[in-house]
């Protein structure tokens, strides 16, 4: 009666109010045609699985979804270990995230697809193959519309979940099996383009290494002394060698690479420093205009800008220092990829402490360019070089201590035009595929939403 008189306050029927939550009872924006409820086309599947049944068939348990649909199996050595009861997933299912659905963590397990288990967080659905297609479902529930849509139905405060009931109820859009099968038809048309661009920039990337090694030579000579060529499978190492303990580590130091050109160490052509983290109790050091970078910034790109900048007063009452443009960063933790990536800073600018900064270079033996494309070059071998267990790591001693090959400056500025232009190929061809891969969603988003 009065939601027609106001235009800020929504009037909802106290009998509505299963869940207090605001979410729920905003205006979805969302709309499109041919929409049927998900339990109409999926089916619930619960089948109990023993370990016993799961080792003897040599399947595995699932560890997650990743945001991008992608599954991830448990190694198979996990499976006594497991706690918990599990269901299976048979071929032709539908699995998602009770707590993660909302971000798009959805898996399709395709026809003739090996079974695997899952717990009671991953609900498992059999689907109506003449209605839907398992692929085009995904997709739709993937969608950033869609999303927006379970995000409403989460339940819950530290870890919101969407309950199996209120998934069932939601609404989707399922046009015809044809018009479905031409809407993926379309949009992996459009992925498979994208996927042979980065496979391009992949080969052009595998060229500058070689590139790199022809020009400087590059060879790799196994150091054997005469009484341990002697044996075949035994490997006897010094004990002056062994001033950290680790095979890989024992191996690499048995190995050299020899080259056509001088080598010299890093503290031999540069300045090597570090930063620092200013208290994060003092909020305010993290209101200034002084750029401040940390290592998830370092990806082999020249740094402009930073997702945080500190203040003077930050600097003066912490580790952190302030090192001119040009400097030359590598990242010596971080998870995943990222120890062993470098930058070049395009702006003065601090760094927290996993960072090694290389500055002063002293460009009459090296041109910084060339310095930085080397360490780049040398990724792997910079990486195998890290030491500790949990979370290998390399250090101030490691980094000043590494060899850089120094070829005369002609070849260096020969190199670092070739290297250049190439590198701005792959930039080109990944930004290329990127646009692709945005613009075929959108497209896909735009058929099915209105």
């Amino acid at each position: 009666m009065h939601s027609g008189t106001y235009n800020f306050i929504k009037f909802i029927s106290y009998k509505a109010l299963s869940l207090w939550d605001v979410k729920r009872y905003v205006k979805n924006q969302i709309s499109f045609h041919n929409s049927v409820k998900l339990k109409e086309v999926l089916t619930p599947s619960i089948e109990p699985i023993s370990k016993e049944e799961i080792l003897s068939n040599n399947w595995q348990i699932i560890s997650k979804i990743n945001f991008a649909g992608k599954l991830y199996l448990r190694d198979k050595s996990e499976t006594n270990t497991f706690k918990g009861n599990l269901n299976k997933v048979d071929s032709d299912s539908l699995i998602y995230s009770k707590i993660n659905v909302r971000h798009g963590c959805i898996y399709y397990h395709p026809i003739n697809s090996i079974p695997f288990a899952v717990s009671s967080e991953y609900p498992v659905y059999k689907i109506d193959s003449f209605k839907v297609l398992g692929d085009y479902l995904v997709m739709v529930i993937q969608s950033n519309g869609f999303k927006s849509i379970l995000n409403k139905k989460a339940t819950g405060i530290s870890k919101a979940r969407v309950k199996p009931t209120d998934f069932l109820e939601t609404e989707i859009p399922i046009p015809t099996l044809s018009i479905q099968k031409e809407l993926l038809r379309r949009y992996n048309d459009c992925i498979y383009e994208a996927q042979e661009l980065e496979q391009k920039a992949i080969q052009i990337e595998e060229g500058i290494k070689h590139y790199t090694i022809d020009i400087l030579g590059a060879t790799t000579k196994q150091a054997l002394t005469e009484q341990e060529g002697k044996y075949k499978y035994w490997n006897l190492v010094h004990f002056i060698d062994v001033a950290e303990w680790g095979v890989d580590i024992i191996q690499k130091k048995q190995k050299k690479d020899i080259f056509k050109y001088p080598i010299v160490k890093i503290k031999d052509i540069c300045l090597l420093g570090s930063g620092g983290t200013p208290s994060r109790s003092c909020p305010q050091y993290y209101k200034g205009s002084i750029p401040w970078i940390k290592t998830g910034e370092v990806l082999n790109e020249e740094i402009f800008e930073t997702k945080e900048h500190i203040t003077e007063d930050a600097i003066a009452n912490s580790s952190a220092r302030l090192y001119p443009k040009g400097s030359l960063i590598i990242a010596m933790y971080g998870q995943g990829d990222t120890r062993g990536r470098t930058a070049k800073l395009g702006i003065d600018a601090t760094t927290n402490q996993a960072c090694a900064v290389l500055h002063n270079i002293d460009n009459n033996i090296v041109s910084t360019d060339y310095l930085w494309y080397y360490l780049q070059g040398r990724y792997d071998d910079l990486r195998s070089l890290a030491s500790g267990n949990n979370q290998p790591n390399l250090n101030a001693g490691k980094i000043n201590n590494y060899d850089v090959v120094v070829p005369p400056m002609n070849v260096q500025n020969e190199m670092v035009a070739h290297i250049k232009e190439q590198k701005a190929l792959v930039k080109q061809l990944r930004q290329k595929a990127t646009s692709i891969r945005e613009d075929a969603l959108k497209e896909f988003e735009n058929e099915i939403f209105e």
